[in-house]
């Protein structure tokens, strides 16, 4: 039977395949996964501040900044002032940014449907059983963290993982 260790290698290992493969197919509709990213908060969630998507995301304040001035010079996004606080911006979807993303899921979904058709459907609900197990556990270890680090208010949110 394989170690622990061995078996978190082929998973990050795996993660990076798909990941990078994935990208290259949402690359050639014009969005990168990680922009994507950005864009499916936006139109899943509405507008937000961007401190609001750093802590969503889980990136740092400034690489959020950075992004969406991009996604902004792209038309992908737009900034408004955020009405109960003139010292902030709202960031919202633009029209053209739910264009992009939606012509950029397509090929996602299709690259990932081919990859998990390598599995039959119990080898899917195995698999699905599996990460969720592993994703509880998780989710125990970092609470234990935070709490170890200073209570719940440590702790960032990590609530967009259906996303991308």
């Amino acid at each position: 039977m394989s170690s622990t260790i061995e078996i978190s290698q082929g998973m990050f290992k795996l993660y990076h395949q798909v990941s990078r493969l994935v990208n290259e197919c949402m690359m050639d509709e014009g969005v990168s996964l990680a922009r994507s990213k950005f864009l499916l908060l936006l139109e899943c969630q509405g507008p937000q501040r961007s401190t609001d998507i750093a802590c969503a995301l889980g990136f740092a304040p400034r690489t959020v900044t950075e992004a969406i001035d991009g996604l902004e010079r792209d038309k992908l996004v737009k900034r408004e002032p955020d009405p109960k606080d003139r010292r902030a911006k709202i960031v919202s979807i633009t029209d053209t940014g739910r264009t992009v993303i939606s012509a950029a899921q397509q090929p996602q979904h299709k690259m990932i449907e081919a990859i998990f058709n390598a599995l039959t459907e119990e080898q899917k609900q195995q698999l699905k059983d599996i990460i969720g197990c592993l994703s509880e556990k998780t989710d125990a270890l970092q609470r234990e963290r935070d709490k170890a680090e200073g209570g719940a208010e440590a702790a960032p949110a990590r609530s967009l993982q259906a996303v991308g």
